[in-house]
């Protein structure tokens, strides 16, 4: 436990000065540029990375949003009840009824994953031919779905949109912001309430590592550049849409920090 406490001191070090937040969007872009730089420039190691079946692929990103939502649901929970009963003073049922709201957040996640990842695969399907040749460059239109041409056997050639970098620098920035209740919150050094958020912080920050891991292996080995560049601007875009915009206004789920930007020194994390 004493290791666990230490790991989230000095993580919560890190985010407390909003180093990782504000400049993370940055990171992600500059990892797409580059990394598609090094593959198009056949500068990249073969490495067990590069096959869509290594273990970290197949077991984590695969279900990227299932590990998201199903660790942020509890430290959701758990922190905006605290929050809102230490911070804000409210009664039971009030602070209930913030995190409700503000668990309506992973709702909000969930429609964006769902709806991108659709509109991806449309995307894919009427822009693509199939070649049962299993010669990219000799595409007949046999097939009017990607899953129709596999089923042949074939090899269906459209513009695949990168869903993984969507998704995994949507899930990243949104755990990087959901975090930042820390900020505000106060927990008894001894209390088994502290021990808890510090193992579901500790989870969501290696959870992050391994979506920016993966997402820099994603800008290594596969896709255009094109379509990671495109998946990684949506993905932006729905994190700023919700987080930098509509979560400032009063009919949404909220900030973690209510009324508290995200840059304040108001409120510190008691280490």
């Amino acid at each position: 436990m004493e290791r666990l406490e230490r790991c989230g001191r000095r993580l919560r070090a890190a985010l407390a000065a909003g180093r990782v937040r504000s400049r993370l969007p940055w990171l992600l872009l500059a990892v797409v540029v580059l990394g598609s730089a090094l593959k198009d420039g056949e500068l990249v190691p073969e490495t067990p990375l590069q096959s869509k079946r290594n273990p970290l692929n197949v077991y984590f990103v695969k279900v990227a949003w299932a590990w998201t939502f199903w660790l942020l649901l509890p430290f959701i929970t758990i922190t905006t009840y605290q929050f809102a009963k230490s911070k804000l003073l409210y009664g039971r049922m009030k602070s209930i009824l913030m995190v409700l709201r503000r668990l309506s957040t992973l709702l909000v996640g969930t429609a964006v994953w769902y709806i991108c990842t659709r509109v991806f695969m449309y995307i894919e399907n009427l822009t693509g031919v199939c070649s049962t040749s299993g010669k990219v460059s000799e595409p007949h239109r046999l097939f009017n779905s990607k899953q129709e041409c596999h089923q042949h056997n074939g090899i269906w050639n459209g513009f695949d949109i990168s869903g993984h970098c969507f998704l995994l620098s949507y899930c990243a920035l949104m755990i990087m912001e959901e975090v930042a209740v820390l900020e505000g919150l106060s927990i008894d050094q001894n209390s088994k309430l502290r021990v808890v958020i510090s193992s579901l912080f500790v989870s969501l920050c290696f959870l992050t590592m391994i979506w920016v891991f993966m997402f820099l292996s994603t800008a290594l080995y596969f896709h255009d550049f094109s379509q990671k560049l495109i998946g990684t601007l949506i993905g932006l875009s729905a994190w700023y849409g919700t987080y930098r915009s509509w979560y400032l206004k009063p009919f949404s789920p909220g900030l973690p920090l209510p009324n508290v930007p995200l840059s304040s020194k108001k409120y510190g994390y008691s280490r």
